[in-house]
């Protein structure tokens, strides 16, 4: 039996391929809405980041959001964005222990 293709994904700001379940996923939605997608399932265009505060704040200094949503995201938009972002870490990560453990 053929090991399972694992799909990876490139984080916007730090340039790291890693497994698409190992990031979080930022989306902006059809009616140009940006915010968290946990899931992975929300429809629209998406861009990851690595699980980490410094790549959040990369992303910011360095408009990577901006480029790889095609929207330009403003300071309010980026403000939302690391409340959900505080917010959303400790069960992005506590997820991530626990998808490593299965394997």
């Amino acid at each position: 039996m053929r090991p399972r293709k694992v799909p990876l994904r490139k984080c916007v700001a730090c340039q790291l391929m890693m497994p698409k379940r190992e990031l979080i996923r930022v989306v902006r939605t059809p009616s140009d809405e940006v915010e968290i997608d946990l899931k992975g399932k929300k429809a629209g265009r998406g861009a990851y980041l690595c699980g980490k505060a410094s790549c959040f704040k990369l992303a910011r200094k360095s408009k990577a959001l901006d480029r790889a949503l095609k929207l330009p995201v403003g300071d309010d938009i980026y403000d939302s964005l690391e409340n959900q972002f505080a917010a959303v870490e400790d069960e992005f990560l506590a997820a991530k222990e626990l998808d490593q453990d299965e394997a």
